[in-house]
């Protein structure tokens, strides 16, 4: 019988049984599903590798490693492995992120060559939904973004991210990637905003979407109109669309310490059912 333990990166011929190992926790993994299922496991149009853990020659876990260090269904064992890769490989990402347990399991091994991160997010809510609430009222106001309208939403992403993140995206490559990534979502129709004179009240986006599970990301209220229930009644917009157009769960995480977010979207319908972990560099 094979005991032999291997990590190695994964070859395009590999999709079905990568795709499997996904499909295990649809919820979690939908950032690095709808990443595989739009590009396969080929490098260049994955925008990273596809580490794969395996024992006695079958594919355990996996660790996407791109702009971002993800591992995915990683056991104990593969994470060390994934470890010592990443160790081998030099830092190429800006942040490390997933599951909470084997997350900071793997930071614990990375961070004597890899530190100090410039901020450690231990426990950031993982939260899910499965239908409308039936006490918030979506907004009307709240539409998708049009393609025409990147000059109006760009200032908000850019606001949101720097605040959510704590640097600007317009660092480095003077924000080229960043407004790539939000022209990609207006785009496809998965940006979506109240604007109010030609400023935006509030917006959020589906990021991540596949057949099982869709992922809102980049929650945002103009500072002048915090307080007014807009969080709320905008995500039930977004949700709406969501449920009736994407995936049958809905899903999101949070800062554990952002108490009104995490108070918002529970009145929204959102329950929490895990945690992720973030490590920012």
């Amino acid at each position: 019988m094979l005991t032999t333990t291997t990590t190695r990166v994964l070859e395009p011929a590999e999709l079905d049984a990568a795709l499997a190992v996904l499909d295990r926790d649809p919820v979690s993994n939908a950032f690095v599903t709808a990443r595989v299922q739009a590009a396969g496991l080929d490098p260049w149009r994955l925008g990273g590798e596809m580490w794969g853990w395996y024992s006695g020659g079958r594919l355990e876990s996996l660790c996407y490693a791109g702009a971002n260090l993800v591992p995915v269904c990683a056991t104990p064992e593969a994470v060390r492995g994934f470890a010592e890769r990443a160790r081998r490989s030099g830092r190429r990402c800006s942040s490390i992120v997933g599951p909470a347990e084997a997350t900071a399991e793997l930071w614990s091994l990375l961070e004597p060559s890899w530190g100090p991160a410039r901020e450690v997010r231990p426990r950031q809510p993982l939260m899910v939904t499965t239908s409308m609430p039936a006490d918030v009222a979506p907004d009307p106001l709240v539409r998708r973004v049009r393609k025409s309208e990147m000059e109006v939403i760009m200032p908000a992403c850019v606001a949101m991210f720097t605040e959510e993140v704590g640097v600007s995206p317009l660092a480095g490559d003077g924000g080229l990637l960043y407004q790539a990534r939000v022209a990609e979502l207006v785009g496809t129709g998965r940006s979506f905003a109240r604007i109010e004179d030609g400023r935006v009240v509030f917006k959020a986006e589906i990021g991540a979407a596949t057949r099982h599970a869709c992922q809102i990301q980049g929650v945002w209220v103009a500072p002048e109109h915090r307080g007014r229930g807009l969080s709320e009644t905008g995500m039930a917009a977004v949700l709406d669309y969501a449920l009736r157009e994407v995936a049958p769960v809905v899903s999101l995480y949070v800062n554990d310490y952002n108490a009104a977010a995490r108070a918002a979207y529970r009145r929204v319908g959102f329950q929490e059912v895990g945690a992720f972990m973030s490590v920012l560099f």
